[in-house]
């Protein structure tokens, strides 16, 4: 599968002539619980040539491809990745964490990772993982059989929201390190779930775990609160060394 992302990244920087700096996996198999019939959640940014981006109007900033079974496919153009980064966006801030990168140019990971602090927002953050958490409690707890899949979307976003909370640092992607935040006693619990997952399909359930939806019911209400005491960070705006990133890496690019 591998070999076959990796030529399918080749392929699209040919057919739409980009140049690709960056992909990763952004998924459950990066996330760290993957089902055995979990697809291949594959990002990827890129940037076209200089010359491109000297226009009155500005062009497409996707690249999306149709979802198969095994892979789902889409990127993100260098300059809308650098203002998504500019306001914090949490999914980007975890691509650039993924434990799975596919295809990398010009040292692109390196390159950004200075700028990640500089440009949280715990807030802006925070509000992410909140409505990820809040989709949980509203559609996926209150059933008395929950897909296992959505237990674990929820349980991680919940102690995502409560890394913020707390650290007020970015969240780290991988859950066995968000799992440092459970309390003890639902530790094993959540072991257990974690290796029925890993035999699981995408569609499986199991029956409601009480003391885990309390707990994730009760993060939501905390976070929920703390967005009334979070403040954006008083920093420099990031906006000059990101655009000086943005030229150098378009130059480099071609």
């Amino acid at each position: 599968m591998h070999a076959r992302i990796h030529a399918e990244l080749l392929r699209l920087e040919q057919l739409h002539h980009v140049r690709i700096l960056y992909a990763c996996e952004a998924g459950s198999r990066a996330w760290g619980f993957p089902s055995p019939d979990s697809d291949y959640d594959v990002r990827f940014i890129y940037c076209r040539p200089p010359g491109w981006y000297l226009t009155l109007d500005e062009g497409a900033d996707t690249l999306n491809f149709p979802v198969d079974e095994e892979l789902d496919l889409a990127g993100w153009d260098l300059r809308k990745a650098l203002k998504l980064l500019r306001g914090s966006n949490a999914a980007l801030l975890e691509w650039l964490q993924s434990p799975q990168t596919y295809l990398e140019a010009l040292d692109f990971r390196a390159a950004v990772q200075p700028r990640l602090a500089e440009c949280f927002n715990p807030l802006a953050t925070l509000h992410h993982y909140l409505g990820l958490v809040r989709r949980g409690i509203e559609e996926d707890l209150p059933q008395e059989q929950p897909r296992l899949k959505r237990l674990f979307y929820a349980l991680r976003s919940a102690l995502a929201a409560r890394w913020i909370r707390e650290r007020q640092t970015v969240p780290p992607m991988e859950f066995r390190r968000l799992r440092e935040l459970l309390p003890s006693e639902l530790r094993a619990e959540v072991d257990e779930l974690l290796r029925r997952k890993a035999r699981a399909t995408e569609k499986t359930t199991v029956p409601r775990p009480a003391a885990l939806a309390a707990f994730i019911e009760a993060e939501y209400a905390a976070s929920q609160a703390a967005r009334a005491t979070l403040a954006p960070p008083r920093r420099p705006d990031p906006t000059p060394a990101l655009n000086e990133l943005f030229q150098q890496l378009i130059t480099r690019a071609f």
